[in-house]
């Protein structure tokens, strides 16, 4: 009987539980769901954005410039003569060399 009575769980107990299962939900959703949103959002503002004659990288690293914009897909020349069409989800960011070039030009 004692070995019963022992077992039994403290009064309370479960409202504790509750109460750290909730805390580690909430941790959980302000440091990996929250930012990977704002992520996706980002670079879906950055594909609505893309124009003629931009500087890109796609997400396999291949560099090139704008010739074209589709509704979904994106013509990009890779060297003169070379065009290639890609998905615009494909695109990832503005190209380094582009930038840094700009950078360089401000500051000069």
């Amino acid at each position: 009987m004692l070995t019963i009575l022992l077992q039994a769980a403290a009064p309370g107990g479960g409202m504790s539980q509750f109460l750290l299962i909730g805390a580690i939900f909430i941790v959980f959703y302000f440091f990996i769901m929250r930012p990977q949103q704002k992520k996706a959002k980002d670079q879906r503002k950055f594909r609505d954005e893309l124009k003629r004659g931009m500087q890109v990288v796609t997400i396999g690293g291949l560099h090139g410039r704008i010739l074209s914009i589709d509704e979904d897909a994106v013509w990009l020349e890779i060297d003169k003569g070379i065009k290639l069409k890609f998905d615009k989800v494909a695109i990832a960011r503005e190209s380094a060399s582009k930038v840094a070039a700009t950078t360089e030009t401000v500051n000069s």
